[in-house]
């Protein structure tokens, strides 16, 4: 790995998020309502044109809620852009935010673009929930720059931000990122490079014996979820949280740790299978474990 050609940016002011998809847009949203000049960027005109649109939803709910003052809407429109235009969207990021789905050939690819075009002082960082970043890091050429910021959806009410540092990343990357985490408003755990890191390791291991419990009949899907969320205090069960992360999604983070960790405990079960296969992919379809209006 090469020693860094530059030195990593120490403030974030300008934000370029890849993907604009669930996770993407609502990324780009919460770096614009911090005041960073935030670029949303695909290759598809039109989910560029959706991402925007979710955003100035949730901004407006947020308004109408009490939630979001008429002067934080007015920063984060003003702040932010669409654009499908990579070199244009990354030209002078300080920071660049991959948010797309869980294919290592894809992300690596990505980032392989992105720094050809991005300033060499750029942090580079994955959304990945569950992917290792020792198979993403060497796509980089400065490896130092490289780290992991993991949101949870919906990101703009979601207060956690995983931070997961790869064998290569700098304190000064660390450091960068874990400022940036607080201009957001976030509160941040730092983990070590594994797969799935903490948050989806532990969380996967709950849906996916509910998910079994569920295929042998043992209770309903809502009674699943009532017995954590009335039990154990969990804000929500784990089959709607499933529903609200998307299955699809799901599917790939346990394909992923059985593959990485153990292919027993994290071995996907086959109504997760079967309902992807269907294109049941939660809340975001209209169907998963629950069925969903509009």
């Amino acid at each position: 790995m090469s020693e860094p050609s530059a030195p990593v940016s120490s403030a974030i002011h300008r934000v370029c998020v890849i993907g604009a998809g669930t996770m993407g847009h609502g990324i780009a949203q919460v770096s614009a309502a911090a005041g960073a000049a935030t670029v949303l960027f695909d290759i598809d005109a039109d989910a560029v044109a959706r991402g925007l649109a979710k955003v100035r939803a949730n901004l407006d709910k947020g308004v109408a809620r009490g939630k979001v003052t008429d002067a934080t809407r007015a920063v984060a429109l003003d702040r932010l852009r669409g654009s499908t235009a990579l070199a244009d969207a990354v030209s002078d990021a300080d920071l660049v935010i991959e948010a797309v789905p869980e294919l290592p050939a894809l992300k690596r690819q990505i980032f392989a673009d992105v720094a050809a075009h991005a300033p060499a002082g750029a942090i580079l960082a994955t959304n990945t929930s569950s992917i290792p970043l020792s198979r993403l890091v060497d796509a980089v050429p400065d490896a130092a720059r490289f780290v992991g910021l993991h949101f949870f959806n919906p990101v703009h009410i979601q207060p956690l931000l995983e931070v997961v540092r790869a064998a290569e990343t700098s304190e000064r990357t660390l450091d960068a990122v874990l400022a940036f985490a607080a201009s957001l408003g976030k509160d941040p755990i730092v983990v070590r490079d594994s797969p799935g890191f903490a948050s989806s390791r532990l969380g996967l291991a709950l849906g996916l014996e509910a998910m079994r419990m569920f295929e042998e009949g043992v209770a309903s899907a809502a009674d699943i979820d009532k017995a954590m969320t009335l039990g154990y205090r969990h804000p929500m069960g784990p089959l709607k949280l499933t529903d609200l992360v998307g299955l699809d999604v799901r599917l790939a983070i346990a394909e992923t740790l059985a593959r990485e960790i153990d292919p027993v405990r994290f071995a996907p079960p086959q109504v997760l299978r079967d309902l992807v296969a269907a294109g049941k992919l939660g809340k975001k379809s209209g169907e998963g474990f629950y069925t969903y209006e509009g």
